[in-house]
């Protein structure tokens, strides 16, 4: 039996929703709703060993500000090695001496299938923010005790940001190297 396309619901900018029939155990179907989303990257800006960049970005979703790591949706067709310099630079105003790809993950399966990129930058060259129209972003440094004291605190509860966070560091002493 040939499955029917899926429905696109809403097209948007950055994403598309559609509607799937989904098969269940019992052979039938059921439909569901997907974000179809191109992907992202998140970004650990490393100043130095136990410094790193933090931006305090507004989000219109929630209506306030949240804590977090830069990051930013890949263009239709771009490779997350190009979009994560970019950015950096336009969030952040700075550029990476080196980009290290760290891991990637799915931050919401149950709903898209976007897929994030997560990569550290080091030896950082400040330039100047190049921000959207509709972005409000302001830039901190803090100390990685700092970082993890606010996630522990819930001050950070951006879930991209959490997670790179906690996997960079809890990797970073053992010498573990991502596989390529």
């Amino acid at each position: 039996m040939r499955s029917k396309p899926p429905e696109i619901l809403v097209q948007g900018k950055r994403f598309r929703v559609e509607r799937r029939a989904v098969p269940t155990r019992d052979g039938s179907s059921e439909l569901r709703e997907v974000i179809v989303h191109p992907g992202s990257v998140v970004l650990l800006p490393l100043i130095s060993d136990d410094q790193l960049l933090l931006i305090r970005n507004h989000r219109f979703t929630l209506n306030r500000a949240l804590w977090e790591l830069p990051a930013g949706t890949l263009e239709p067709g771009e490779r997350p090695e190009v979009c994560a310099p970019r950015e950096l630079e336009e969030e952040t105003g700075h550029r990476a001496g080196l980009l290290e790809h760290l891991f990637d993950f799915y931050p919401a399966p149950g709903v898209s299938d976007e897929r994030m990129y997560a990569y550290i930058a080091r030896d950082l060259v400040r330039t100047s923010q190049r921000l959207d129209p509709t972005e409000q972003i302001e830039v901190h440094q803090r100390s990685v005790d700092e970082v993890l004291r606010m996630i522990r605190e819930r001050e950070i509860e951006d879930a991209k940001s959490i997670a790179t966070v906690l996997y960079w560091y809890t990797n970073r002493r053992s010498g573990y190297k991502p596989p390529a």
